[in-house]
């Protein structure tokens, strides 16, 4: 570019505008409108979002779903695709018809053929004027200025046009979106896969006595109980009565009989176990039986509140998962009985199952109800949990151990099944109520508290703190006195006072909610028992010293005595809960005491030595307990407790505090900080995980806020960052399955987005061991919602925060917990976010994004490493704490610059540049690092534009780009660090204001500039004179310095893709891909942003990308060919036809090019193709990224303002013009609707298929194969950061195309596609007419617009040629209309081609389907018959053309329909009659001979539909066909090439060849009359010599068409081109037909055009070709072979007794063309009407059958006279030009085929047909038939001269083959030869025959037998030479035969006939022949 701009290459980024200078000099107008929005970002861009916190208590609050957080993925688009409207298109209404027409076919097979090719005149007239024409257009006669019809086209076209193109592209690659960033999930709770368990009844034998059950899960394989107890009671209203006294209340919450359990890691090892137990002491006498009712009563009153074992059961859960699905159930209530067969039962379902854990699936199966019947008694000492891993192990496998259990008759129903996804009425473990809960009245199901077998890695969320008690063993065996019966009491204590005992025990079934006290069920008879009750409290949030656990042990009296107390305590044990502020848990073995503790007995251990108290067993450890904590409140970490209770003691400011050993003061709290923070590696990762957000939170306030100690900050900033970037990576490393696909940990998101706040008040008071500030309310920081933004580009950018003025508890809490936590709640919420803001003041407050990037820049070593690996979390940690800074601070509405300080700018700047040298040096080093970087970078910097100065943003950028390209030049692997870049930019440009960015309504002259660009580089070469040269306009369209310093982003991004491109860059494919999904995901952006949808909008948008344009035009030599992969354009339905059959009829499709007047396609060169790069013949890119790429190109064009359109376009030179041509060409291809049919048998994309060895790779690269090459891919070029995770997320995500997962889709969803398909279609033609009319308003002013206009039409009648829509094709022909109005001379002057190619795609769409097709073109030929009628007064033009074009039509069209045409010429005969203008005139008769003409035509023509699959039928009626038009040589020429077509497509290459010159011959014939040229052939008979039919085509009648007139010979074959074309194409037909010698034939012919012409290079290849074939002469060679067919009955119509000769090819079997034959017409006659005459004599026709159709079929061998043999020498010779043919039929005069010798006549048949073999048909009439009977002596001869001539060719054989040889002589002089030669002579010259006619014949046999003795004797000769020592016996043995032979025949060949010496003139009547012949003349 000239003027102020140096050129800056595209590979170096310019300098940006300053963006913020640029738009406070540019305000917007005051005036609201749609491009307002476009000028600067809205005011409400950022919006504080309030997002309730969900607890297990309420629904889970999700922040505002807008739609600019929807990605643009083929689920949303395949939403928005469901109104389309469903385009016509013929190709479906075709096949819609085709489908009804094959149920009816069979009456259509009718085999009658006319004498004459055209039918009666007279008829054909009368059926075309009583058919019906198609509705008129009503204003087609008027005449109309051009611009007036301009006008009115273009208001048309836009009606009801398709806003969004991409909208019905398929949707861009999800692999590739590197810019989608998946918001977090909203931190919740933990849960597994969740199952309900219902207990429906419980039924004893005996019911005397309530029974209680509870129910839990157990994991066999870890030994482990993996839930909580669940309590139920399924006792009747009057056994729970005998309890009353015991349960006065009874909570709701206790009457729970389902409960949810919650499996986190299923397991074929997870059971159910059931245990039941009654109240205390009763079991005992129940089971006696001996008792009655009223000592059960009496023991309920008594012992009411113990329990006691009873009995337990349990149902293996993998049975109920993997049966379920398969077992019938009969009724819900089944009973799977499990008696007996328990153990079969389970060993067939495990194994089964033993596939493992992934089959473990808990949450779809069918719900099962069971009936459990088989108990078994709890033994007292066998009560453990190991006792019971025992027993569920044995449950698996068969056992005895089971069967030693006893068993107790009992019935538990219970029904299992998935839990739904939001029960109602539910309770959550501490029994909150959980949402929905309508009723509060309604008997509640319970969520089971689940304890997971291994670590869950999930941050605590909602508050809870439970802890559980599990007594497991006592030992009182040396206690005195009476403990026999033991029960523990557990109690929760406050203090030592029995009063403080707390009521937080929850309550199991049937009762109050809460206990202060608990008691272990009874062991009888016991001393040492074992327990295993499991005992819940919920403790309260702030624990001290005294709180603790008391242990009472009590004998219970069972039986009642008097003065004998119910409970005897006997023990005494307790546990101190808090210890160095650390919560005590774990398992534990206490001494017991016996007596009651001393005071203040709580802040010790009973293991302490307490003077005066009396220990059991000695103050050993005799007591066994567990407890457990599942607490959010007290961490069980020594290093996070240590942690936490420092900064506590920070915040407090309690010194002297006590830790453990160490007392901690302000002298060394400083150094105990910074070493917790240090050790904070060594804590668990599950517990750092669980205290996560807590965690962060308290090293982000020591960073923000540094303690004062003693009067002096303490700056902890860079030992907080370390800790946070070690926690971080460690979280990193160890999560790898929890990342999404930029490698970030979801955890750690979601914390960033939703838990992260900025610090706003001074630190709240929180207790020791208090880490959790609980808080109602997410705070998320986020785009408007009310304003939808550039969907798929934006990430949404929010920025989340917790406000801590909101806290409350989601439960009602303890008193200690609402004093922590504090009940602000209800104040205005955004108002205590502002106000808070006022923290910035203190001194001792730092930024924490200030902060961040600081310790970044100075960090070093391990740290910066750590900081790096997880770039991500500190950017976006700085990027959430800079937005909360400039809300909280109201900093939004002050300029940009002005927002953050200089320091922090810099720090900035520094880091984003240390980065990207990160990127730059480490890029093949740590792919994986370097990749997540790049991505954060990206992210970051994308961040920072809605933040901070947007030209210091652009700088950051421009300097990462400086830094990649430094590296760029000096990489060994450039292509990974262009596609790191261009995933950078990507990112960048997905901001949700992209368009803003770029300054979309700019004029290209910015302001850092001083002059606007004054030249252009395109303007020399400018082809139109425009007034004004507006090079503007130019730079507009290239990426020009001021276009890229403009709009800036989007010229880094084309820049981008151009350099990719370059045919000679380092474009690896998947670096086009790459390229062009990021351009196509952007446009898709803009389709489906609501903000754009105004058009003024969007053509400012599309100003972004009109360089896209003039890049692609460059690139169109490097695109996929969509033309190669479909057949030719001239095909109508005929595409329907599946590709595999080969004989399917249709026309081969160059030669209906070729016959439609356009180029043949091998030879076929667009004149407007520029030249291809240098040395780059194939495509190379992809179609799939060709397809895009044109895509993209069309929606610019589609969006583009018009008027700037036609500015650039005046600029352009015709060169560059037609290049366009060219582009919108390949567009038409490109998107050309497939059908259903084509949808439904491929459902993967058609043009995906591999050209070359390169596009298979780039498959491979790119995964357009499968998923396996997917994961490959990924490894390599995406490097996934742990394959496992990646995929697991794609999943999710990606929805494999495919051509990969999905085969085969519904009817629906096929139907929907082909919807689609043709929207696409429709709108993406529309667009190409769109531009043709822009490019014709141009060029129109112009000199050279003949050059462009021919391309235009070009364009325009390719269209025209696919399958288009009507709606399209309307407009289309409206255009074409428009075009032949206002440019006559273009069709009717200059080029016959496109006239002739117009008249032919107008004619196929004559003969549509479609009403509204049909009107347009009938309009439009009509129109054009007009027009050149009113040129010349005569359209004698169109006429020849619309008659070629139909004869080709009808002859290519497999699927052609007469009807819808023969109503079309209806129509045209209709428009003549109404146009007054020209009813004077002799046009509206001219009209009506041709309309008449045609209809004829189309008649004679139709009746080759009939015989389509009589392919001898077929050609027989073309050959007729084409012998009617012997008179028009362009039909003639047009039906010769129909047959070579035909012929081709059979492999029937001599034929196709001689429809060829036969063609050249016609050609020849025509050019010799129209001068006489020397060197070109004089007509047919120069062609003699290839074949003598040529003749045929001599010009010799009187009415043959003289060459001269307007309109004759005007195809393009008729000239000295296409006769060479011609005899190319024949040349190249014999050399498939292996006929070498005929190629010589055809080049002697050729040879002098080409030496007349000096085509020295054409020679140098026809002499290269001639050598070949020489050479090729002497391979083995096989021709065809031959059969005479005849036809008999008059079921074959016409070809009754006709007789002709087949060409079969080589190596034909007579049983495959009997086959064939018979096959054909039973198919069309039916099984059994069809016969075969197996013989081949003579038929007699009255003793047939005249319903059936008979064939007889005999091999016939060519006959040659002697006189022709010395001619015919060669195996071609003999091969070639064959008419006649001869068969033998052998027979005895008695009527057998057979008999003795000499008895045994034979038959020869002769026949003639009618042309030469080969010829233009492969069967050809027999003319004449000649037969020859041979008496038997004759026969003799025959069969003795064929041994002679065998033993002659086995001797001479050259190299000699022994083998053979032996062969035959064993033959002629073996002893055992049957009719061999010694019988032969002994029947025939034993004596002189009678007759003395046959005197000769008997001397000729005689001379045969000398001839026939002297070669056995040749043979025996080199038999002997070739043998070896082994046969020399075998030799001897056949001289032996040899001599017997002689000797056997001597006397017989060497007696003379003396008659046969005498004067010859005596015995002249002797020399007739006695053989009989018979003449028949075949007529």
């Amino acid at each position: 570019c000239g003027g102020g701009h140096s050129n800056v290459p595209l590979t170096e980024v310019v300098e940006p505008v300053d963006y913020e200078e640029y738009v406070s000099s540019h305000a917007p107008s005051p005036e609201p409108g749609p491009l307002r929005q476009l000028l600067e970002f809205p005011n409400d861009d950022l919006e504080l979002i309030l997002q309730e916190r969900e607890c297990t208590t309420l629904d889970p609050a999700l922040p505002e779903e807008d739609s600019m957080q929807t990605p643009h993925n083929t689920e949303r688009q395949k939403e928005k695709q469901k109104g389309l409207i469903k385009q016509t298109f013929e190709l479906d209404e075709a096949a819609a018809v085709e489908r009804q027409d094959d149920q009816d076919d069979s009456k259509r097979r009718s085999v009658s053929l006319d004498d004459t090719p055209r039918g009666s005149w007279a008829s054909s007239i009368f059926d075309l004027k009583n058919s019906s024409p198609d509705a008129l257009l009503s204003s087609l006669l008027e005449r109309t200025a051009a611009e007036d019809m301009d006008r009115r086209n273009t208001e048309n076209r836009q009606q009801g046009r398709h806003p969004d193109l991409l909208g019905l592209y398929p949707a861009p690659d999800e692999d590739e979106a590197v810019e989608r960033c998946s918001i977090p999930e909203v931190p919740r709770e933990h849960t597994g896969q969740r199952i309900m368990v219902k207990c429906l009844s419980l039924k004893f034998e005996i019911e005397i006595e309530p029974i209680f059950g509870t129910l839990a899960l157990y994991d066999v394989k870890e030994k482990k109980k993996i839930s909580e107890n669940f309590h139920f009671d399924l006792n009747s209203e009057q056994m729970k009565s005998l309890l009353r006294s015991h349960t006065p209340v009874m909570a709701i919450s206790t009457l729970a009989r389902s409960a949810i359990f919650s499996i986190t890691y299923p397991s074929p090892d997870i059971f159910l176990v059931i245990k039941v137990q009654p109240p205390g002491g009763i079991s005992n006498l129940s089971r006696c039986l001996c008792k009655l009712k009223a000592q059960a009563e009496q023991s309920c009153s008594r012992l009411g509140h113990f329990r006691m074992p009873f009995a337990w059961t349990a149902i293996h859960l993998l049975n109920i998962v993997s049966s379920v699905g398969g077992l019938e159930r009969s009724d819900s209530d089944s009973d799977t009985e499990r008696k007996g067969t328990w153990n079969e039962r389970k060993k067939k379902g495990f194994e089964r199952m033993s596939v493992g854990e992934d089959m473990c699936n808990f949450t779809n199966f069918r719900p099962a109800t069971l009936t459990v019947t088989n108990f078994f008694k709890q033994e007292g000492d066998r009560l453990s949990d190991e006792d019971l891993y025992k027993f569920l192990a044995d449950m698996r496998r068969p056992s005895s151990v089971l069967r030693r259990l006893r068993p107790v008759t009992a019935q538990l129903k219970i029904d299992i099944s998935p839990a739904p996804e939001a029960p109602h009425y539910c309770l959550s473990p501490e029994l909150l109520h959980v949402k929905p809960y309508p009723d509060l009245r309604v008997r509640p199901t319970k969520e089971v508290l689940e304890f997971p077998t291994r670590h869950v890695y999930t941050p605590h969320t909602t508050y809870r703190n439970l802890l559980y008690v599990y007594p497991q063993s006592l030992n009182f065996s040396s206690r005195q006195g009476s403990v026999r019966n033991i029960a523990v009491k557990v109690q929760f204590m406050a203090g030592e006072d029995p009063s403080q005992a707390m009521p937080v025990i929850f309550g199991k079934s049937s009762c109050a909610e809460f206990y202060k006290e608990a008691y272990t069920p009874v062991i009888y008879h016991d001393k040492s028992p074992e327990f295993y009750e499991e005992v819940k409290m919920k403790i309260p949030a702030n624990l001290t010293d005294n709180h603790h656990l008391l242990f009472t042990f009590y004998h219970i009296s069972c039986q009642p005595k008097q003065n004998t107390p119910l409970e005897t305590p006997v023990g005494y044990t307790w546990i101190p809960l808090m210890q160095h502020g650390r919560l005590r848990t774990g398992p534990f073995s206490l001494p017991v005491s016996v007596e009651k503790p001393p005071p203040s007995y709580s802040v010790l251990t009973p293991d302490v030595q307490l003077p005066g108290m009396k220990w059991v067993d000695n103050h050993k450890g005799v007591f066994n307990v567990e407890v457990t904590a599942a607490s959010s409140v007290h961490t069980q970490d020594p290093h996070l407790d240590k942690f936490f209770t420092l900064v506590y003691v920070l915040e407090e400011y309690s010194f002297p505090f006590r830790l453990k050993d160490v007392i901690i003061t302000e002298a060394n709290v400083e150094a105990e900080l910074k070493a917790s923070m240090a050790a904070l590696k060594g804590a668990l990762l599950d517990t750092c995980v669980r205290f996560l957000h807590q965690l962060l939170n308290k090293l982000i306030l020591l960073i923000v806020h540094p303690p004062v100690i003693a009067g002096q900050i303490v700056n902890l900033g860079r030992a907080a960052f370390e800790a946070m970037a070690l926690l971080v990576n460690q979280i990193h490393k160890n999560l790898e399955g929890n990342q999404d696909q930029h490698g970030r940990n979801s955890l750690l998101a979601s914390y960033i987005h939703y838990c992260f706040r900025l610090p706003t008040t001074e630190p709240a008071s929180t207790h020791t061991g208090e880490a959790c500030l609980l808080l109602d309310f997410y705070a998320t920081l986020s785009r408007a919602t009310g304003r939808p933004s550039s969907l798929h580009l934006s990430r949404s950018k929010s920025i989340s925060n917790s406000n801590p003025d909101l806290a409350s508890t989601p439960a009602s809490p303890d008193e200690e917990v609402q004093r922590i936590i504090g009940s602000k709640r209800g104040a205005n919420r955004m108002s205590a976010f502002i106000e808070s803001a006022s923290f910035l003041s203190p001194p001792s407050r730092h930024l924490l994004h200030e902060e961040l990037a600081l310790q970044w820049v100075v960090s070093t070593s391990t740290v910066r490493e750590a900081a790096l690996q997880q770039a991500w979390f500190f950017f976006q940690l700085m990027t959430k704490s800079m937005a909360h800074h400039l809300f909280l601070t109201s900093r939004l509405d002050i300029p940009r610059r002005q927002r953050f300080p200089d320091r922090f700018v810099d720090d900035i700047a520094a880091l984003v540049c240390a980065i990207s040298a990160d990127i730059a040096s480490r890029y093949h080093k740590d792919v994986e690092l370097v990749e997540r970087l790049n991505s954060s970078l990206a992210f970051f910097l994308n961040d920072l534009l809605s933040l901070m100065d947007r030209g210091f943003v652009f700088n950051l950028i421009r300097s990462y780009y400086k830094q990649i390209s430094n590296k760029l030049h000096t990489a060994q692997n450039p292509s990974s660090l262009t596609a790191l870049r261009m995933d950078f930019i990507r990112i960048v440009c997905s901001h949700e204001h992209y368009v803003t960015l770029n300054l979309p309504c700019s004029t290209l002259s910015p302001p850092a500039s001083p002059s606007p660009s004054t030249s252009s580089t395109t303007s020399q070469s400018s082809a139109f004179s425009c007034p004004m040269q507006d090079q503007g306009v130019v730079s507009m369209f290239e990426l020009s310095v001021p276009f890229r310093q403009q709009h800036f982003l989007s010229g880094l991004l084309l820049s981008e893709l151009a350099l990719i491109l370059e045919p000679d860059g380092e474009g690896v494919f998947f670096l086009h891909k790459k390229a062009i999904s990021a351009v196509h995901s952007l446009l898709c952006s803009h389709d489906a942003d609501l903000r754009y949808t105004d058009p003024q909008v969007r053509t400012h948008i599309a100003q972004l990308y009109l360089p896209l344009i003039p890049i692609v035009m460059e690139t169109l030599p490097q695109l996929h060919d969509f033309t190669d992969t479909s057949p030719q354009r001239v095909r109508h339905t005929s595409a329907l036809v599946d590709d595999g059959d080969p004989d399917n009829g249709t026309i081969n499709p160059s030669v209906a090019m070729a016959i439609a007047g356009s180029p043949m396609p091998h030879s076929k060169v667009n004149p407007f193709t520029l030249p291809s790069v240098a040395g780059r013949q194939c495509s190379t890119l992809s179609a799939e990224c060709s397809r895009t790429l044109l895509v993209s190109v069309l929606w610019v064009l589609k969006n583009a303002d018009a008027a700037l359109l036609e500015r650039w376009l005046s600029e352009l030179s015709v060169l560059h013009i037609n290049r366009l041509l060219d582009l919108l060409h390949l567009a038409i291809s490109c998107f050309e609707y497939k059908g259903k049919k084509a949808l439904e048998r491929i459902n993967s994309l058609t043009f995906k298929k591999s050209q070359d060895m390169k596009a298979r790779l780039e498959e491979a690269i790119l995964g357009t194969i499968g998923a396996r090459q997917e994961m490959v891919r990924r490894c390599r070029e995406r490097s996934p950061y742990g394959s496992q995770e990646n995929v697991r997320w794609r999943k999710n995500v990606t929805h494999w195309r495919q051509n990969t997962d999905r085969v085969d889709k519904t009817k629906a969803e096929v139907e929907q596609e082909s919807v689609v398909d043709g929207n696409l279609a429709t709108e993406a033609s529309l667009i190409v007419l769109d531009t043709l009319e822009i490019i014709v308003k141009t060029v129109v002013l112009s000199e050279l617009k003949e050059s462009v206009l021919g391309g235009v039409l070009r364009v325009l009648l390719h269209s025209m040629a696919g399958n288009q829509s009507a709606l399209f094709l309307q407009h289309c022909f409206s255009t074409q209309r428009a075009l032949v109005f206002k440019f006559p001379e273009m069709l009717f002057e200059e080029d016959t081609e496109l006239c002739a190619d117009l008249c032919l795609r107008l004619l196929r769409h004559c003969s549509s389907s479609v009403g509204s097709v049909r009107s347009h073109a009938s309009a439009s030929l009509y129109l054009l018959m007009r027009q050149n009628y009113e040129i010349g007064n005569n359209f004698a033009r169109v006429k020849m053309q619309v008659t070629m074009s139909l004869s080709s039509l009808v002859g290519t069209s497999q699927n052609f329909n007469e009807e819808h045409l023969r109503r079309s010429l209806k129509t045209i005969l209709t428009y003549a009659e109404e146009d007054l203008e020209l009813r004077d005139s002799p046009f509206p008769e001219q009209v009506q001979d041709l309309v008449f003409n045609l209809h004829m035509i189309l008649t004679d023509t139709v009746k080759m539909k009939e015989h389509q699959q009589d392919p001898e039928m077929l050609l027989d009626l073309m050959y007729r066909i084409a012998k009617g038009y012997q008179n028009s040589p362009d039909l003639r020429l047009t039906w010769l090439q129909n047959m070579a077509g035909k012929h081709s497509e059979r492999g029937n290459h001599a034929e196709a060849a001689h429809c060829l010159v036969h063609s050249a011959a016609l050609v020849a014939e025509y050019l010799n009359m129209l001068e006489d040229c020397r060197y070109l052939p004089i007509g047919c008979v120069s062609f003699q010599s290839i074949s003598s039919n040529v003749l045929e085509e001599s010009a010799v009648s009187d009415d043959i068409l003289s060459p001269e007139e307007e309109g004759i010979c005007a195809g393009k074959y008729f000239s000295e081109a296409g006769l060479v074309g011609l005899l190319e194409q024949a040349a190249a037909s014999f050399n498939m037909a292996a006929m070498y010698e005929a190629i010589n034939e055809v080049y002697k012919i050729l040879c002098p055009i080409h030496e007349a012409n000096r085509d020295f290079k054409k020679l140098a290849s026809v002499h290269g070709k001639l050598q070949d074939a020489f050479n090729k002469v002497y391979n083995q060679r096989m021709f065809g072979t031959y059969f005479r067919v005849g036809f008999y009955g008059c079921r074959f119509g016409d070809l009754d007794e006709q007789e002709f000769v087949y060409k079969e090819p080589s190596i034909t079997k007579l049983a495959e063309i009997s086959h064939r034959l018979e096959e054909f017409y039973s198919e069309r006659f039916g099984d059994d009407v069809v016969e075969i005459i197996k013989d081949s004599n003579p038929v007699d026709k009255n003793k047939l059958d005249p319903n059936k159709a008979y064939l007889q079929i005999t091999y016939v061998e060519p006959f040659f006279d002697t006189y022709e043999l010395k001619e015919r020498i060669t195996y071609f010779d003999k091969n070639y030009n064959l008419r006649t043919f001869m068969y033998c039929t052998p027979f005895t005069l008695d009527g057998r085929a057979h008999g003795d010798l000499h008895e045994q006549y034979k038959r020869k048949t002769i026949l003639t047909t009618s042309h030469a073999f080969p010829y233009i048909k492969t069967r050809i009439n027999v003319i004449q038939k000649e037969e020859i009977i041979l008496v038997p002596i004759e026969v003799a001869i025959e069969d003795m001269q064929k041994k002679t001539q065998e033993l002659a060719f086995a001797t001479h054989q050259d190299p000699a083959d022994s083998k053979m040889l032996q062969m035959v002589l064993q033959g002629c002089v073996g002893t055992t030869v049957n009719q061999g030669p010694l019988e032969v002579a002994q029947v025939f010259l034993s004596e002189i025959p009678e007759d003395p006619k046959l005197f000769r014949h008997h001397n000729k046999l005689r001379l045969c037998f000398k001839d026939f003795t002297k070669r056995c004797e040749d043979a025996l000769r080199k038999n002997k030479a070739l043998i070896g020592p082994d046969q020399k016996e075998y030799h001897r043995e056949l001289e032996r035969n040899y001599s017997k032979l002689k000797e056997a025949l001597s006397p017989l060949i060497n007696r003379k006939i003396p008659q046969l010496y005498r004067t010859l003139q005596q015995h002249t009547d002797y020399y007739k022949k006695p053989s009989l012949t018979v003449l028949d003349s075949v007529g």
